[in-house]
């Protein structure tokens, strides 16, 4: 098994722009998942399959009938995330941006910014506001979810950053200008 030290290595070759020593997940021990411990069994249970059939209309191009079920999950446990995060997907994918944004923040808000929705939906709604030209309010949101143990959103993070990008820019001139060498005039 590699070393701390040994990830850190790898983890510059591979990926540049990272910081010496920045390993995404090193202290993420354990798999993020929302807590779902005050619902009913019975209705959790119901409002999961509901959430399923949902992703599979979607999937499936059938964004009304998705619409639909999300909407009786939220209506079934209206304090419960998930089904506002997904419902968001499906709005986003129907063009509803606006909406989406709205069950974006609504999931965001009831999972407390803990857990598996919430990563998601601040990863999402990063990505929506990225798009709106909103790059800090995406970059708050992305490193919100990187405190969550997102990598796609430590990745995005690491683009929005204005120093990140100066200092890659820098690094990248003088990568260039070593492989390049123009040659001195006498």
């Amino acid at each position: 098994m590699a070393s701390t030290h040994d990830k850190a290595v790898l983890q510059t070759i591979f990926n540049p722009t990272s910081p010496f020593g920045d390993i995404p997940g090193l202290n993420q021990d354990e798999e993020l998942n929302d807590d779902d411990s005050g619902f009913d069994t019975e209705l959790l249970k119901q409002v999961k399959d509901l959430e399923l059939q949902g992703v599979s209309a979607a999937e499936a191009g059938d964004l009304q009938a998705a619409l639909q079920l999300f909407s009786q999950a939220i209506h079934i446990l209206p304090q419960r995330a998930s089904a506002y995060n997904n419902r968001a997907q499906a709005l986003r994918l129907r063009g509803d941006t606006a909406g989406a944004l709205e069950d974006l923040d609504q999931a965001i808000s009831l999972s407390g910014g803990t857990g598996r929705t919430a990563c998601q939906g601040l990863v999402q709604r990063g990505l929506l506001h990225r798009l709106a030209g909103k790059d800090d309010e995406a970059r708050a949101d992305f490193e919100k979810a990187t405190a969550l143990g997102s990598e796609f959103a430590r990745q995005q993070a690491v683009i929005l950053n204005p120093y990140a990008a100066l200092c890659n820019k820098m690094l990248s001139e003088v990568i260039n200008k070593m492989r390049d060498p123009v040659p001195e005039m006498l």
